[in-house]
């Protein structure tokens, strides 16, 4: 894997073509790994379109799970 500084990734052309050919490039700001590129469908796999909301993955869960429910008030307390 490559590793750049900030200055260098400006010729952004170069990493973009070292990416299209399945190498990833790190780029590194004041000699820090700051960002990572990589080819479009490794990064497609970490981030992928249609990433389900809370409320869909809620929804989606089976309706056999039992939630058990305290019926008892909820007390007051001074913190």
């Amino acid at each position: 894997m490559k590793t750049v500084g900030l200055r260098e990734a400006k010729a952004i052309s170069m990493i973009v073509d070292a990416a299209q050919h399945g190498e990833p490039t790190i780029v590194t700001k004041h000699g820090r790994p700051a960002a990572m590129i990589v080819p479009f469908d490794k990064g497609r796999r970490i981030y992928p379109d249609s990433c389900p909301t809370f409320a869909e993955l809620l929804l989606s869960m089976p309706h056999e799970i039992d939630v058990e429910h305290d019926a008892s008030p909820v007390r007051d307390l001074d913190l």
